[in-house]
């Protein structure tokens, strides 16, 4: 496009088409990734990039103090996302991956990995095809802001942060109850969470410690390094309590996960308001087209208008003006067609209201090139 013959009348498919389709936000994540990884040969990359089409995969973190119950929100999201659960532990029994047999044998013996270990190992597993099909969650990683670091550098960014937050009186106590299943891992509870099958029951193991010292030096080391993890993430966090039933606090982490971050793509705000007569229809619509500089398309006033400027389409509206009629449907539809089409609704965006009134109109509207989105 020859820059100097602006300004540039651009068709006004072209913006609803980028916004139908996320273009915006694909080449976004795209020029991101390009930017982080800086390959040789960009091209091949790129390719790689659309047939992986993982953008909306979950991608989810959940950190929070000993007891907290994070293991189990966990397993349950990734249970209802059909996402992959990714745990210390589960990393290092990872069958046939010599990353993996190093991370046990240094854990059995320092039971704590070095951050580049575990972030390799991360990066490994993350990189598997299940992991990028169907999206991952991590169960309490990362610990600390030099694991945080590390992860950024590889670009590892997850699209939600849940953070579970609890009084320590409340943790302690809750952590005294707790009961393992060695088969699956899951966590039980004494109280709050036991199993009803007889089977599961006897099986339960007590997990070691849980004893209240223990726990008390745990809460103490989580709540150091977690001041530093928290401010890598002010845009994907968000802190839920964790002195609840679990099903609550499930129920909010799902809600929060299926949410979308509010993006950086150019909008334009189609509005259309509805509403029985006499609602304030007209008062809103000015409110909005004042606040956020929209255009204020009323249906009946460009009727009015139509006829007023003797237009070809006053024409033919004002002989069923004259005989008190209602103006048929097309006529209608190829007016406002053509109110949407010029420049500044284009530009700045629209509020209109007064059409449809009915279900056929509302189909008829469906079928214009600029369809509301709000």
């Amino acid at each position: 496009m020859d820059a100097t013959t602006a300004p540039h009348r651009i068709p006004p498919e072209m913006p609803q088409y980028g916004e139908t389709n996320h273009i915006f936000e694909m080449m976004q994540n795209m020029l991101q990734q390009l930017l982080i990884h800086q390959p040789e040969d960009p091209i091949p990359f790129m390719i790689k990039y659309f047939q992986e089409d993982n953008d909306n995969v979950p991608k989810i973190i959940i950190l929070g103090p000993p007891a907290s119950g994070k293991t189990t929100i966990a397993m349950w999201l990734s249970k209802h996302l059909k996402s992959v659960f990714l745990s210390l532990e589960n990393l290092m029994t990872k069958e046939y991956s010599s990353l993996a047999e190093r991370a046990r044998k240094h854990y059995q013996k320092m039971k704590s990995l070095p951050p580049l270990l575990l972030v390799k190992l991360i990066q490994e597993r993350l990189g598997e095809d299940d992991c990028l099909r169907r999206g991952w969650i991590l169960d309490g990683i990362p610990e600390t802001r030099e694991q945080v670091l590390m992860i950024q550098a590889l670009g590892i960014t997850p699209r939600h942060v849940i953070v579970l937050s609890a009084p320590d009186t409340v943790l302690i106590e809750r952590n005294l109850g707790k009961r393992v299943d060695p088969h699956n891992g899951e966590i039980y509870h004494t109280t709050f969470d036991w199993p009803p099958e007889f089977e599961i029951q006897n099986r339960l193991i007590v997990p070691e410690g849980i004893s209240e010292k223990e726990t008390a030096q745990r809460l103490m080391a989580y709540h150091r390094s977690i001041v530093r993890v928290l401010p890598s993430y002010p845009k994907t966090l968000k802190v839920i309590s964790a002195d609840q039933p679990c099903v609550d606090v499930f129920y909010q982490a799902l809600t929060y996960v299926q949410t979308s971050h509010r993006s950086n793509a150019p909008f334009t705000p189609r509005v259309l308001l509805l509403g029985p007569m006499g609602s304030g229809k007209r008062l809103q619509a000015a409110l909005l087209a004042q606040k956020y500089g929209l255009v204020n398309v009323s249906c009946g006033q460009l009727l009015k208008e139509a006829v007023a400027d003797k237009s070809k389409f006053g024409e033919v509206i004002q002989p069923f003006f004259e005989k008190d009629m209602a103006v048929p449907d097309s006529i209608i539809m190829n007016l406002l067609s053509s109110r949407l089409t010029q420049h500044d609704c284009i530009q700045k965006g629209w509020v209109m209201y007064g059409f449809p009134r009915d279900l056929d109109q509302a189909h008829m509207l469906d079928t214009l090139e600029y369809k509301p989105n709000r």
